[in-house]
């Protein structure tokens, strides 16, 4: 049995590896990208070391294979990946030449998102400040872990005022749609590439 425990500094491997285990609408995205690291400095990592009190993963005996990650105000959190995450990660991944094109390759498409960061809609932010990530890897899926890292993550967000969260999802994605669904995410909005959802805490 998995155990879900506060997340430590020596875990960022394990949360770039997972974010790429689960990078392609929830399979495996490693055969996509050149750089392994490239997707987790996006959607992972950044949670890990500018976030950690609201960092949690799932460990088994074979290591740690799911987290659920989180912030309590998502503008703020984004000002402070501006500050303190993007510049580096600029310098090590050159902005590709010329306008976004179809002919790029996941790597430049991820780039070209550092230098340009996504923020969420702001009828999203507004309705739900807070949000959250969370991805498991197939051996602990279907076990109700899920749930247990969703809600250790709620009760840590509610800890700190925070009272309505949200998450973005690939259309694609179906398995995890469903698994929000039940759980009980209300689908907010949706534009061409997510869903946008949100959820009560308290």
């Amino acid at each position: 049995m998995a155990t879900i425990r506060p997340f430590r500094a020596e875990d960022l491997p394990a949360l770039y590896d997972i974010c790429l285990r689960t990078g392609d609408s929830g399979q495996d995205a490693s055969h996509l990208y050149a750089d392994p690291r490239i997707i987790g400095e996006i959607y992972a990592a950044p949670y890990g070391v500018l976030q950690p009190d609201l960092a949690f993963v799932a460990e088994d005996e074979q290591g740690v294979a799911a987290y659920v990650l989180g912030t309590p105000d998502t503008r703020a959190f984004e000002a402070r990946q501006e500050a303190e995450w993007w510049p580096r990660l600029r310098t090590v991944h050159p902005e590709p030449p010329g306008p976004p094109s179809r002919a790029w390759t996941r790597d430049q498409w991820r780039a070209y998102q550092i230098h340009h960061p996504f923020t969420v809609p702001r009828a999203v932010v507004e309705a739900a400040p807070a949000h959250l990530h969370i991805n498991l890897l197939p051996r602990l899926q279907g076990q109700g872990m899920g749930q247990a890292l969703v809600a250790t993550l709620l009760a840590a967000l509610a800890e700190v005022g925070a009272r309505r969260v949200h998450l973005g999802c690939d259309t694609g994605n179906h398995r995890a749609l469903r698994f929000y669904d039940i759980y009980g995410f209300q689908r907010f909005d949706e534009d061409r590439n997510t869903v946008w959802m949100t959820l009560d805490i308290v």
